[in-house]
């Protein structure tokens, strides 16, 4: 499933036990009628996806739903959902992200070659 908000939050990396569990945490406004705000885990090597990333920014992220059961001391069963995220992508154009290249510098940013010769333009071996 994917997801598709602009990042309102980006949580710091938490470890948890002895095994050094890792999981952080983001939150995405979705945009439609009627907006959600979604909290979304990274678990263990997933975490470092969300390093280039800033809030503010429109993402996809895809997601997988997990669900499981716990009884609790007392012998009730209680049931508990969580949303994980493995992969995250910009939607924002002007974002190198998107298109996977760089920005291109503008025209007057390269100097002319005034040391052109006419006899230099068919140089090339084939």
């Amino acid at each position: 499933m994917e997801l598709q908000g602009k990042i309102k939050l980006i949580d710091e990396t938490k470890t948890f036990g002895n095994n050094g569990f890792r999981k952080r945490e983001m939150v995405i406004t979705t945009e439609e009628q009627y907006p959600q705000t979604i909290m979304i885990e990274f678990v263990q090597d997933k975490t470092d996806l969300l390093n280039a990333y800033k809030v503010g920014q429109d993402v996809k992220v895809s997601i997988n739903i997990r669900g499981r059961e716990w009884v609790n001391p007392q012998g009730e069963t209680k049931y508990f959902n969580s949303i994980q995220g493995w992969r995250i992508e910009s939607l924002s154009q002007d974002s190198p992200d998107a298109s996977g290249m760089p920005p291109m510098p503008p025209a007057d940013a390269f100097e002319p070659a005034n040391d052109f010769k006419e006899e230099d333009h068919d140089d090339l071996p084939f």
